[in-house]
């Protein structure tokens, strides 16, 4: 592929999108390429403040704890009180919580902080996917999701390598400079970024039509959408595994600590070298082949580490999970903005959220359960068979719900976007930011 085309194809992957989309993409870019405090919370847990591994893992922990409730809060606040509203307050509650974490010095009171971070940090995600269902046109909401998420891994990569050069200037110098990128992020959101909450429907007569209400009960018994999120809930279980079990496999090989930081920095290096690519190769593809696709590649590339012996060996299983990490994410995304009314969508991407929040507190403990049990063999097993699992379930219960619709398939076959699709506030583009995933 000469380089002519690749820049055609990059170019094609990035237009299209309305100026709002970008403006929230650097929101997030921003905001990411100053997260420290999750970077290096353990290391000054232990080695500054001087507490044990043991308390620096609850810590981290609790920070998943309040993903579980930050998530249907951030959605249902998503809904009611607007989307640039819930992303301005929670980005400058998780930027409050980012400056406290300089000053406080209680362990208890650096706990409680996180906990409270966590919430902010996730409630943030449901108003910020929201936000992309309603500005970008249906067909092009996958690819958007990706770049957002593309963005999101760019900004932690920035983060990761500028920290570990910033580190004499102190660690609670990174969390002041975490609380200042954070509120430079909902600047931008507050001055650039157009509210897009749906306007109340009105009748003939102009007169304003009752919308049916939804509560989080209301989205948990929608039964395609309640099956996507515990499917999800499964990757997602798979996905978080390796970060507790493989450091502590490649221990028990006798492999060193530096071995492993190079092998998991294959997965950041991978998805900022072909997010885009991974995105144009999988662009217009049925969700439900995507989906069921990113569930074996997670099973068979967390199965393979068992037989892994080498940091090569591992390396090459984290690129496995890692490709279907970059197709699962804004897959998975999309197809939630899919099922919600429009009325709702951040009440779904907050249960959504919620999946990948309660994953990012049980897969640790339970993966570090079992390696310390019957072995990290086991633990990959597990992940291998759950993934399978994930991928008949994608196959069977699902490909009614997310089959492709004539109209959508219509307008991914050329026309332009319509004068709804693109309100914009803005100047040029940059770039877009991250959701929720994440763990």
């Amino acid at each position: 592929m000469s380089i002519d085309s690749l820049r055609r194809s990059a170019r094609a992957t990035v237009s299209g999108l309305p100026q709002g989309f970008w403006w929230l993409w650097l929101s997030t870019l921003v905001n990411r390429t100053g997260a420290f405090v999750l970077t290096f919370l353990s290391l000054y847990l232990t080695v500054e403040l001087g507490h044990s591994a043991w308390f620096a893992g609850l810590v981290v922990a609790l920070h998943g704890l309040g993903g579980v409730a930050g998530s249907p809060l951030g959605g249902m606040l998503t809904d009611r009180w607007g989307r640039r509203p819930t992303m301005v307050s929670m980005h400058l509650a998780a930027a409050a919580c980012a400056a406290a974490l300089a000053v406080v010095t209680s362990a208890w009171a650096i706990a409680a902080v996180v906990l409270l971070m966590g919430v902010a940090m996730q409630a943030v995600r449901p108003s910020i996917n929201a936000t992309i269902a309603d500005m970008v046109p249906a067909h092009d909401v996958r690819r958007a999701y990706a770049l957002n998420y593309w963005a999101l891994n760019l900004g932690f990569a920035i983060a990761s390598i500028g920290g570990g050069a910033a580190m004499f200037l102190g660690y609670r110098t990174l969390f002041v400079v975490d609380a200042v990128a954070t509120t430079l992020c909902a600047l931008i959101v507050f001055l650039r970024l157009p509210e897009t909450r749906p306007e109340t429907p009105t009748d003939t007569a102009g007169e304003p039509v009752a919308e049916e209400r939804v509560s989080m009960l209301t989205v948990l018994r929608d039964a395609p959408f309640r099956t996507l999120v515990l499917l999800n809930l499964l990757v997602c279980l798979v996905f978080t595994a390796p970060w507790i079990g493989l450091p502590l496999t490649m221990a028990g090989q006798g492999l060193s600590p530096s071995s492993y930081g190079v092998v998991i920095a294959v997965n950041g290096i991978v998805i900022v070298g072909f997010q885009l690519l991974v995105n144009k190769l999988t662009d217009k593809r049925s969700p439900v082949v995507l989906l069921s696709l990113s569930a074996l590649l997670f099973a068979f590339g967390t199965g393979a580490t068992a037989l892994a012996g080498s940091p090569v060996a591992f390396a090459a299983t984290v690129i496995v999970w890692t490709i279907g990490e970059m197709i699962h994410v804004p897959t998975n995304a999309a197809a939630t903005a899919r099922l919600a009314p429009e009325h709702a969508r951040g009440r779904y991407q907050g249960v959504m959220g919620m999946s990948w929040a309660v994953a990012a507190f049980v897969a640790p403990i339970g993966a570090g359960a079992i390696v310390d049990g019957p072995g990290p063999d086991v633990l990959w097993a597990a992940c291998a068979a759950i993934g399978v699992a994930a991928a008949v379930g994608y196959s069977i219960r699902l490909r009614k719900a997310l089959c492709e619709e004539p109209e959508e398939v219509a307008a991914a076959a050329g026309p332009v976007r319509t004068e709804e699709a693109a309100p914009a506030a803005g100047p040029v583009k940059t770039e877009d930011a991250p959701s929720s995933v994440s763990a």
